[in-house]
């Protein structure tokens, strides 16, 4: 292969992806406006019925998470489609947006859940496969319940897929009052 995606050609490297399901941490794009009482009014793209808002950008990231959290909870539960995960480079935030990354656990929880949905099993049959109850497996989408990670490992193996942990360094955001006070900080060293 020689690490080319010229050499497979961009469709097949693209239906190789399709075929592998989500890869990538759940992150969705917040846009923010302006609102008349010094704060951000705070809408998701991708979950339409997320709208909330913050004064500082640590409590537009809480209150984001939090209503982008229960956008996805309430999906699930009611058996409905959640947004693929798109990576970064294609989506890159601008001016009045930003990027809220899920919490690892809930990020599995939503991407076995569309791996499960894309595959067409339920999860009668997900609780055959790995000879367990259906309450254990219902609590696999749960995200207010504390999974074990080697349970969410033995669901993705269910699936042909493994779980690929990795770290990297905290992307700054892209707020403007934090910029202007990182561009005063940068000022003040040089």
């Amino acid at each position: 292969m020689h690490g080319s995606h010229k050499e497979l050609g961009t469709g097949l490297v693209n239906k190789i992806l399709k075929d592998l399901g989500p890869q990538v941490m759940l992150a969705y794009l917040i846009k923010l406006a302006p609102d008349d009482n010094d704060s951000f009014l705070v809408t998701c793209p991708a979950l339409p019925e997320v709208t909330t808002f913050g004064k500082t950008e640590a409590e537009v990231q809480h209150a984001a998470l939090g209503a982008i959290e229960e956008a996805i909870a309430a999906r699930i539960s009611y058996g409905e489609q959640l947004p693929l995960p798109v990576p970064a480079a294609e989506n890159a935030p601008g001016r009045n947006s930003m990027f809220v990354k899920l919490p690892a656990m809930t990020a599995l929880k939503a991407q076995l859940y569309i791996v499960l949905r894309e595959s067409g099993t339920t999860r009668a049959e997900l609780a055959r496969r790995l000879g367990w109850h259906r309450e254990q497996v219902d609590r696999l989408f749960r995200l207010d319940h504390a999974s074990r990670l080697d349970r969410m490992e033995a669901a993705f193996k269910a699936f042909q897929r493994e779980i690929d942990v990795g770290i990297s360094e905290e992307i700054l955001s892209h707020l403007p009052e934090r910029r202007r006070a990182a561009g005063k900080q940068l000022r003040k060293t040089a």
